[in-house]
């Protein structure tokens, strides 16, 4: 009797795991080599970027003191510049193209297998809903998500605050690059909890692991494009004129012209001469945005990914619903 007692008062004192842990670990140990990926990846690019910000730019800006360069000069800084740079380059790079891949591995590891292979029609035998099942598989991903890419983002910002005389002095990088543009603001992270919920929804709709891969890398990959091709008309641009030569502008150039004796305005883009061939040009016009225009299309821009990603998710939820009869 004393046995039984014990073994049963061992048995009681386990508290079982929580379900929200239980669940978190189990949406993880089936994709443990992404999770070494991204964990790998956001060390990388984190370590990378803590040096490029101490001792990387320090040695970059002695060798340019010593080249005695005028700011109008090419400087060959040597060893110490091309490390700098490749570190710099590398890590807004890999937070450009990492929601390709997060949409790609939604799609295809995370859902479509899943589907694919029965394993989710299983779990919703067992304890788990479809609906718990489903939030589990957005939420903790996100988690990991946001964290890696909001860390990698303030580093960027940091390289950037810190190489600024750098940029002054040389012309290093330009705000509106690609993927300085998007390492070093919100954008990061909003493509990438974009791309994961496309990858979701492409899993639910196709049930397929190498389908779904295609939709979530090419559904991802069509919003960046679209809106990386018309940044420039999220907020409105600087405009300068100038009577006798090409007005000075600061920024990304969006376009630029003559103006006629009757008023018209032409772009430059419509015709091969710097006056468009005409006699009759009484000024010239630039339109562009200059670096105080970053935070606006950053967060314009962000706010669009946001608000699609806001509408993918109930959608993944309705998907779900209708899959498993309403049992979501």
């Amino acid at each position: 009797m004393s046995a039984v007692t014990v073994v049963s008062a061992g048995t009681s004192g386990r508290r079982p795991a929580h379900p929200a842990r239980a669940l978190a670990r189990a949406v993880l140990r089936p994709h443990q080599s992404a999770l070494w990926f991204w964990g790998l990846l956001v060390a990388l690019g984190g370590g990378g970027l803590l040096w490029a910000a101490g001792p990387g730019y320090d040695a970059v800006w002695d060798a340019y003191l010593k080249s005695n360069c005028r700011e109008a000069d090419y400087c060959d800084m040597g060893p110490a510049y091309q490390h700098y740079d490749l570190v710099v380059g590398l890590a807004p790079a890999a937070l450009t193209v990492a929601p390709l891949l997060i949409g790609a591995w939604a799609g295809a590891s995370l859902i479509g297998r899943e589907l694919e292979s029965g394993t989710a029609k299983l779990a919703w035998t067992q304890s788990v809903t479809p609906a718990r099942w489903l939030a589990a598989k957005l939420a903790v991903p996100a988690a990991l998500i946001v964290s890696g890419t909001v860390l990698l983002t303030l580093l960027n910002r940091l390289v950037w605050w810190r190489e600024e005389r750098l940029r002054q002095a040389v012309g290093t990088r330009d705000w509106f690059d690609f993927t300085t543009f998007t390492g070093n603001g919100t954008l990061a992270t909003a493509y990438a909890l974009f791309a994961l919920a496309v990858g979701v929804v492409a899993g639910l709709l196709l049930r397929r692991s190498l389908p779904s891969l295609a939709a979530g890398f090419a559904g991802t990959a069509a919003l960046m494009v679209v809106l990386q091709g018309n940044r420039h008309h999220l907020w409105p641009v600087a405009e300068t004129r100038a009577a006798a030569s090409e007005p000075q502008w600061t920024g990304m150039l969006v376009d630029r012209g003559v103006i006629t004796a009757s008023g018209d305005r032409i772009s430059n883009s419509l015709c091969a001469e710097f006056d468009c061939g005409r006699s009759d040009v009484v000024g010239y016009w630039a339109q562009s945005h200059p670096a105080s225009h970053f935070w606006p299309l950053q967060l314009v821009e962000t706010g669009i990914v946001v608000a699609v990603t806001a509408l993918l998710v109930p959608a993944a939820f309705h998907l779900l619903r209708r899959r498993t009869g309403g049992a979501a």
